[in-house]
């Protein structure tokens, strides 16, 4: 009786209901033509497997503790953002030949200025100033720069290929050296120095776990973990079904095509960007910065080296190397980047800085 109780319970939860749902409206939409009024229905569907996906990553966090929480989500979408990629880069063609650079450089812009200065923004809201690692937050901040100026800025100026290209060695190895990179990161963050990654008190002490929600257990966090790949993967499939009206719209507001990376982008963060807020809403602000150059660092370290194993069937060019505005904006970035993340502290000018290099961006997106 108590088990037909429980399992009733978990079923009537939204939280179980709406990723299958998304789940449904994934199945019924791949590779058909789908309706207007359909693509409503499956924006609605992705807007609620996204809210899902926030809730069951809280859970997993909640249960392992950072900052495996955060990783368990950053690496997560990631995966599931690399899918996608191939996926529109196999049924595109030629067109989508920077669809890997438009999708990841938008993904370090989102997380290193839009998520990172709205959760600083909100962090200072709530306590005057928003209080975080130094140490693992510049060590993350670092680890960034580096997988993106080898990635995306070298090929700009590599002379063994026509235009922004690699050549197929010079991407095997920035390939290798972009996992290596991620795992030393991965292995310091959870092993050696996981102190440095946990949240931290406005006197710069180690934050305690919250104590007054009790842990899920090891059955309710398994079915979290199972239900949050479920939402990421509704996610990104309602996305990708989503997308061909979002570049016939690009295309007739005559808007460049690296809009539609742009897009691609913000709908795969969408459940990152909202746990971040949450967080620093609590005043983890350490989380948030966890998630947010997590999140960034994943999208190269694991894109690039995909997107690389995939050329071998491919067709057609990898255009990987940015041009001129976007790699100011980059550098940019990472210098406001550094003189944010060295006090260990930030006031509501940082996260407005941040916040105008995003808005900067998107707006050099739209009018190049």
């Amino acid at each position: 009786m108590r088990t037909g109780t429980g399992i009733r319970a978990l079923t009537s939860r939204w939280t179980v209901v709406v990723p299958l749902i998304a789940v449904v409206a994934l199945v019924f939409s791949w590779g058909r033509d789908v309706p207007p009024w359909a693509v409503g229905l499956i924006a609605l569907c992705l807007a609620g497997a996204v809210l899902a996906a926030v809730h069951h990553a809280e859970v997993v966090a909640h249960r392992v503790g950072e900052p495996f929480g955060s990783l368990v989500l950053a690496v997560a979408v990631t995966i599931i953002e690399v899918a996608l990629i191939v996926t529109l880069m196999i049924d595109g063609g030629p067109k989508t030949a920077t669809l890997a650079r438009d999708t990841v450089f938008a993904a370090v812009m989102i997380t290193c200025n839009g998520i990172l200065g709205l959760c600083l923004l909100v962090g200072a809201l709530r306590s005057r100033t928003a209080v975080f690692n130094a140490q693992g937050t510049g060590a993350a901040l670092a680890t960034v720069a580096t997988l993106a100026t080898l990635t995306l800025v070298f090929p700009t100026f590599t002379t063994s290929r026509p235009g922004p290209q690699f050549s197929p060695e010079q991407l095997a190895f920035a390939a290798v050296a972009s996992l290596i990179l991620y795992g030393l990161f991965v292995a310091v963050q959870t092993v050696r120095h996981r102190d440095y990654f946990l949240p931290v008190t406005q006197e710069g002490d180690l934050q305690q776990e919250d104590t007054h929600a009790p842990l899920p257990t090891r059955r309710e966090t398994t079915v979290s973990l199972v239900l949050l790949l479920v939402a990421l993967i509704a996610v990104v499939g309602d996305a990708k079904a989503v997308s061909p009206t979002v570049e016939s719209g690009v295309e007739s507001a005559g808007l460049p095509h690296a809009v539609v990376g742009v897009v691609i982008a913000l709908l795969v963060l969408l459940p990152e960007t909202i746990a971040a807020v949450r967080a620093a809403r609590h005043e983890r602000v350490q989380t948030s910065l966890n998630l947010a150059l997590g999140s960034a660092m994943a999208s190269i370290g694991l894109t690039v080296p995909a997107i690389a194993f995939a050329t071998i069937w491919l067709d057609g060019p990898l255009v990987l190397g940015l041009n001129a505005v976007h790699m100011v904006l980059l550098a940019l970035t990472v210098v406001v980047g550094a003189l944010t993340v060295a006090p260990g502290r930030a006031t509501l000018l940082q996260g407005g800085v941040h916040l105008g290099i995003f808005a900067a961006f998107v707006f050099l997106a739209i009018s190049p």
